[in-house]
């Protein structure tokens, strides 16, 4: 890949054409399939946080 950030939309095809076959191949589909979330709940940490917040959007 030549540049982080292309300019054109060629640029952006040479890029992703630039791309090694182990990012563009899914042999192994199982490590991109999302974990499920831990369970969470609201605690007193979480309310701190978010005490003030009214104040800002009136």
């Amino acid at each position: 890949m030549r540049a982080p950030e292309p300019v054109s939309l060629d640029e952006l095809i040479a890029d992703c054409a630039d791309m090694p076959p182990r990012l563009t191949t899914h042999e192994d589909l199982s490590r991109l399939i999302p974990r499920a979330a831990a369970p969470w709940a609201v605690n007193d940490t979480c309310l701190e946080a978010v005490q003030d917040l009214e104040d800002f959007y009136v």
